[in-house]
């Protein structure tokens, strides 16, 4: 199957999952369904920014669509503040964020010294974003401010799937060459993630939702 097939099935997925967000009275599994659209970005865009021959310039259009998806979400979550479920639909932020911070990791093993002292600015500039992305949030009352300022300043905790989603797409990178070792890891990934979801209240993803937008 090529990586452009896989697309279209995320694609198609995605779709889906959007239609059962928006749509009352959706069947559930359409959810069900579209939750392996992600994973399925996640693990074209591993493949993707391996080959690129240009990572600089792959990572710079990833983030320009996620302001510019930023860019929409608020926009219609400012038209249709009543919708029956407002926007926070942002994946390009994640997907940049898995790039960036794979391309540290791999920097540290080329230079540890260099690398390790941009990791650090790395973790010292979330540290700052993710508190004004948490006063943005609380400041405004349009719903997805947070977001949009998670989408502006690339932050680990402001993006779609939060930094969860962030940690599948580098686990994915870094297992991408091996079948068995990309099925254990994808695997264990899905079964720590539904034990965090079943034990939590009110659930890992809808606290990031509730809390930080």
């Amino acid at each position: 199957m090529t990586g452009t097939t896989l697309k279209i099935i995320a694609l198609v997925l995605m779709l889906l999952d959007h239609v059962a967000q928006f749509i009352p009275g959706t069947p559930i599994w359409f959810h069900w369904l579209g939750r392996i659209s992600a994973p399925l970005f996640m693990f074209c865009m591993a493949w993707g920014f391996y080959y690129t021959r240009n990572r600089k310039k792959y990572l710079l259009r990833m983030y320009g669509f996620g302001v510019g998806m930023g860019i929409i979400d608020i926009i219609c979550n400012s038209i249709y503040p009543d919708a029956v479920s407002p926007i926070y639909n942002n994946i390009f932020v994640t997907l940049f964020l898995v790039g960036v911070i794979v391309w540290l990791i791999e920097y540290v093993r080329i230079d540890k010294k260099k690398g390790t002292l941009l990791i650090i600015i790395f973790a010292v500039y979330q540290l700052i974003t993710t508190a004004a992305c948490t006063i943005a949030s609380q400041l405004s009352s349009l719903y997805g401010m947070g977001m949009f300022a998670g989408a502006i300043s690339a932050n680990l905790i402001f993006n779609e799937g939060s930094f969860i989603f962030v940690f599948l797409g580098i686990w994915l990178y870094f297992n991408k060459e091996d079948k068995k070792r990309l099925i254990i890891a994808y695997g264990s990934f899905c079964l720590v993630y539904f034990a965090l979801e079943w034990t939590s209240t009110p659930g890992i993803t809808a606290m990031f939702y509730q809390n930080f937008q």
